[in-house]
């Protein structure tokens, strides 16, 4: 038996070799992230069969078989990724958005699961199993529909792409419910439970009741802690808003709520206020978010062993079919109809049903309790997971012309112009695109009548960064940042258009 001197000296070796294949994967998947990106598969996709590759039962060699880690890794991610989307959306997009997308996060994923069970009992599952499996790939993924829509600079009309984004993010505590609950119902745990079918109609709105309020309390109370507190460093403001997303889903969860939708509400509340440093906090989050995804994803594959897949390919892709073509687009007819979308915006809502890490970390539920066949039912999710993302996902940006949903896209700057600080500032500095449809376009600086607190501070023209002087034309194609102060915006916007972003 080696002593513990010898293993004290023989472990850095195994450990560097780890995080030295680690880096390589990160750095594989991100170097031919654009690639991929151009063929229209989400990019997550890349970083899942990374993942499968580098297991111990193919061209790799990184055995992990630890599911109840893979879960609690898996939660911590998804924590992340709800907060950075929480962030990055706006309250308009909310309150348009929330009836249909609150209605597909509840009915919606329980006409999916339903769906797919009895697809799947019509293929031989025991129902058991069968309702167990459509439980677990009911909902959405946040991190793919992100991904592909915001990543893939896919702009869709506000409604619609607020609708689906949202849902997203309201589906999960849905889909977590169902089938923590359907493993308690069915005897699956080997002890007694108190759920029945019933306690679901209860429970699913309970948990979103709670979830919200502690979501809303936290975003609220973090907002005031923000803008008061002093500390010696800026490196510290995304430390505490990162303490907020685990603060809001540990207290949710504890409450018994939904903990994801408490870390979105909080982040939403967040983003819609003032800040200190705001733009400094929003890349900050955004690349804890992507790093999520990849390791996340990279992670799961590696729990994908290649030799319990064979088994169960035909059954995994036609269920993932009949999901692409059949339950999504039924469920989200039936949850739309009352709310009349129009026809290409409910048939571009049931074809945008991206699955992905949330059916395979709900997936190991079974595997930590012991469930007969779960490594099966790992498996079918897994390919299910797999057609969700080349099937719908590879057509998405395709599908989004095609039905003519595809907002057009201003040309963003070569630069960036940001004024970051640790209160709230009076006054605004906004980017303008100049184009032939702005009464500025033509002018020269100093004929402009700006009001007295307002001026235009650089012109980005191209790679070109102009200072702004009197004589200088405004053209085409320019990027103007202007100061002003909040009264003022009307008259500004009436002479420069809308702001950017």
């Amino acid at each position: 038996m080696p002593t513990l001197p010898a293993l004290a000296l023989a472990e850095p070796l195994p450990t560097a070799l780890l995080l030295a294949v680690v880096g390589v994967l990160l750095v594989t998947a991100t170097l031919f992230s654009r690639a991929v990106d151009r063929l229209g598969v989400p990019v997550v996709l890349l970083f899942l069969v990374l993942g499968v590759l580098a297991g111990s039962e193919t061209v790799g060699f990184l055995a992990f078989d630890d599911h109840l880690l893979a879960m609690r890794l898996g939660t911590l991610a998804l924590i992340l990724i709800l907060f950075d989307g929480g962030l990055n959306t706006r309250f308009g997009e909310v309150r348009s958005a929330a009836p249909p997308a609150l209605v597909l996060a509840t009915v919606g994923v329980l006409l999916t699961a339903g769906l797919v069970a009895v697809a799947a009992r019509l293929l031989g599952l025991e129902w058991p199993q069968a309702l167990l499996l459509g439980a677990v790939v009911s909902s959405t993924d946040a991190a793919a529909v992100f991904s592909i829509l915001r990543g893939g600079g896919i702009r869709l009309p506000p409604k619609l792409g607020g609708t689906l984004e949202l849902e997203s993010c309201l589906n999960d505590p849905v889909a977590v419910l169902l089938t923590t609950a359907l493993v308690a119902t069915l005897g699956m745990t080997g002890g007694d439970s108190d759920f029945s079918p019933w306690s679901l109609l209860v429970s699913i709105p309970l948990q979103l009741g709670i979830g919200s309020v502690v979501g809303l309390a936290i975003g609220w109370g973090g907002r005031w802690l923000l803008l008061r507190a002093t500390l010696t460093t800026v490196g510290l403001y995304p430390t505490i808003t990162l303490a907020f997303a685990l603060v809001a889903f540990g207290a949710a969860t504890l409450l018994g709520g939904s903990g994801f939708l408490a870390v979105f509400l909080a982040a939403l509340v967040l983003g819609n206020g003032p800040l200190p440093y705001r733009n400094g906090l929003v890349r900050v989050h955004d690349a804890v978010a992507w790093l999520s995804q990849i390791a996340m994803f990279l992670m799961l594959g590696l729990l994908v062993k290649p030799s319990t897949l064979w088994g169960v390919a035909l059954p995994g892709l036609a269920l993932g079919l009949f999901l692409a073509f059949v339950a999504r687009p039924l469920a989200v007819a039936a949850c739309l109809a009352p709310f009349r979308f129009s026809r290409v915006w409910t048939v571009y809502a049931g074809w945008t049903g991206l699955r992905g890490a949330v059916p395979i970390v709900l997936a190991t539920f079974p595997k930590i309790a012991g469930v007969p066949g779960a490594d099966g039912l790992f498996s079918l999710v897994f390919f299910m997971v797999l057609t969700s993302s080349l099937v719908p996902g590879a057509t998405i940006r395709w599908a989004t012309r095609k039905l003519g949903l595809m907002a057009a896209q201003k040309p963003t700057p070569a630069a960036v112009l940001e004024v970051n600080a640790a209160f709230e500032l009076e006054g605004e500095l906004v980017s303008f695109h100049i184009h032939d449809e702005v009464a500025v376009c033509g002018a020269k600086l100093k004929d402009l009548s700006l009001p007295n607190d307002a001026a235009v501070t650089l012109i980005v023209r191209g790679r070109q960064l102009i200072p702004a002087k009197g004589p200088v034309t405004l053209r085409h194609g320019d990027h103007a940042y202007v100061i002003f102060q909040e009264q003022d915006r009307g008259l500004i916007e009436l002479l420069f258009g809308a702001p950017e972003g």
